[in-house]
C-alpha cells in the first residue's frame, strides 16, 4: 500500500472535527486509506453504501440508521444517499465529539443540489487525488512550500534516469494502473473504468438513463486538456445544446473526472467570470481518451505539451491538498494575451508563478510574462519558475529559475535514490 500524503491532514481533522469527508474520483484509494486510518485509531464501524441492502435501509430511514450506529463510523460511497446528510447533522448537533464520522465519496456532494444541508462548521472536506509522483517514490513533495519559503534551488543537474517523463505522463497515478506492466493492460483498465463511471455514477447522479454523448464529450475535453474552456465552441463541436453541455460539465466535475482551474485576477469578482482552464484528473486517463497512449507523444510536442501541462497542473493540485502552505491554484491571462500556466496564491495573497515548457531549453524570453507580473505585483510575487524538460537548474534573475520538471518530486525520493547531482560537488 502506498503511503498517502494527505493522511496527516485527515488525522488532524478527525482530532477536532465531528465529520470528515474524504472525496475524490473512484479508484483513487479512499476506502483503503479510510480502513488504514481507523485501524490505526483503534477501529471503527465500517459501512458501505455499495451494498444494496445497506443502501435500502439508509434510504428507507436515514435518521434511524444513523441513530443505530455507535462509536466512530466510516460511511463509504455516501453520494449514493444524500438524505444521510441531514440525519448526520442532527446526530452531530446532539453529540459534537470529534472524529465521529469519516465519510468517503466519489462525488463532490457540495455540488449536488439535492444536498440541502452543508454541515457547515461540523464537517471538513478533503480530496484524495490519484497517486502523486512523490507518493510513487515513497515520499512527500515540498516543491510549493519551498517556493513560498523563497528557497533558492541548488545549481544542479538531473541525472538521465529521471527522464521517464513520457512514461510518467502516459501512466498517470491511479493505483491499479500503476501496477499494470504494459500500455495495453492500462488501456483496458481505463476503458472499464470509464464505462463504470459513466453508466453508474454519472447516471445515478443525473437520474437519467441516457447520457450517450458523455464518452464523446470526454474525448473532446481530453484533446483540449490544459486549454481554456470555451463552452460555445465545445457545444458546437460536441453537438450538445449549450444548457445540456453545462449540466454535463457539472457532472464531470462532480465525479472529479474534470477539474476547472479558475483564472487569477487582482479583482476577486473577475476570477468568477474569466475562462477557466480544463484539466483532466489524471493524464493517463487523458492519454487514453485522446489515443495518445497508443502512439507515444514524446516526439510530437504539439500533443505532448498540453498533456505535460495537465500533468504538472494536477501534481500541483495534489501538493496543495497536503502542503504546509494553504494555497489555491489558478492560471493567468491578460487581455493583451500574456499567459502564465499556473499561479499558486496563499492566504496572505503571496503568489508563485509557474510556466510549463515541453522543451529541453529555456530562454530569457520564456520569463517575459512572469517578469511582467512581477513588475505589477512587486514583492507579492515571491518566486517564478519555468518548468521544462531539460537537465539543468538555471537562475534567470532574482527569484526566477528554470527548473527541470522532475524537481517537482525530487525531494520526495528516499535516501539513496535521489537523481539530483550537485555540479559543485
Amino acid at each position: 500500500m502506498y503511503k498517502r500524503n494527505i493522511e496527516a491532514r485527515i488525522r488532524e481533522a478527525m482530532a477536532d472535527t465531528p465529520v470528515v469527508f474524504l472525496n475524490g474520483a473512484r479508484q483513487t484509494g479512499k476506502t483503503t486509506l479510510a480502513h488504514s486510518i481507523v485501524h490505526a485509531l483503534g477501529g471503527a464501524t465500517y459501512v458501505t453504501l455499495d451494498d444494496a441492502a445497506v443502501l435500502g435501509a439508509v434510504t428507507h430511514d436515514p435518521a434511524g440508521f444513523i441513530g443505530r450506529l455507535d462509536g466512530p463510523v466510516v460511511l463509504d460511497e455516501v453520494q449514493k444517499a444524500p438524505e444521510l446528510f441531514p440525519a448526520i447533522k442532527a446526530s452531530v448537533d446532539r453529540d459534537r465529539r470529534p472524529g465521529r464520522f469519516l465519510l468517503t465519496g466519489s462525488a463532490d456532494m457540495m455540488m449536488l443540489p439535492t444536498v440541502s444541508e452543508s454541515l457547515a462548521g461540523r464537517m471538513e472536506i478533503l480530496t484524495l487525488w490519484p497517486l502523486s509522483q512523490g507518493e510513487l517514490e515513497g515520499g512527500r513533495e515540498t516543491f510549493i512550500d519551498r517556493l513560498f519559503a523563497g528557497e533558492a534551488f541548488p545549481v544542479a543537474s538531473i541525472a538521465p534516469s529521471a527522464f521517464a517523463l513520457e512514461e510518467r505522463v502516459l501512466r498517470g497515478g491511479f493505483p491499479e494502473v500503476v501496477a499494470r506492466a504494459t500500455g495495453r493492460r492500462r488501456s483496458a483498465w481505463f476503458g472499464s473504468y470509464l464505462t463504470a463511471i459513466l453508466q453508474r455514477d454519472v447516471r445515478d447522479l443525473a437520474r437519467i438513463e441516457g447520457l450517450t454523448e458523455m464518452p464523446h464529450l470526454l474525448a473532446l475535453l481530453a484533446v483540449r486538456a490544459a486549454g481554456l474552456l470555451n463552452v460555445s465552441e465545445l457545444s458546437r463541436s460536441a453537438g450538445i445544446p449549450h444548457t445540456t453541455l453545462k449540466r454535463y460539465l457539472a457532472l464531470l466535475q462532480t465525479t472529479f473526472l474534470v477539474q476547472l482551474v479558475p483564472a487569477w485576477s487582482a479583482n476577486l469578482g473577475k476570477r468568477l467570470v474569466k475562462s477557466a482552464k480544463i484539466l483532466l484528473c489524471d493524464t493517463g486517463l487523458a492519454a487514453h481518451l485522446s489515443g495518445s497512449e497508443a502512439t507515444g507523444v514524446a516526439a510530437d510536442r504539439s500533443r505532448f505539451g498540453p498533456l505535460l501541462e495537465n500533468f504538472v497542473g494536477i501534481e500541483l493540485l495534489k501538493m496543495a491538498s497536503w502542503g504546509d502552505h494553504d494555497v489555491n491554484v489558478y492560471h493567468y491571462q491578460t487581455s493583451s494575451g500574456r499567459e502564465i500556466d499556473f499561479l499558486a496564491e496563499d492566504r496572505r495573497g503571496r503568489i508563485v508563478a509557474m510556466e510549463v515548457k515541453a522543451s529541453a531549453t529555456v530562454k530569457a524570453g520564456d520569463f517575459s510574462a512572469i517578469r511582467s507580473l512581477a513588475d505589477a505585483l512587486g514583492p507579492q510575487l515571491v518566486s517564478g519558475v519555468v518548468l521544462y524538460t531539460g537537465a539543468q537548474i538555471v537562475p534567470f534573475g532574482d527569484h526566477l529559475t528554470a527548473v527541470p520538471i522532475p524537481m517537482l518530486w525530487a525531494d520526495a525520493r528516499s535516501e539513496g535514490r535521489t537523481t539530483i547531482e550537485n555540479r559543485d560537488a
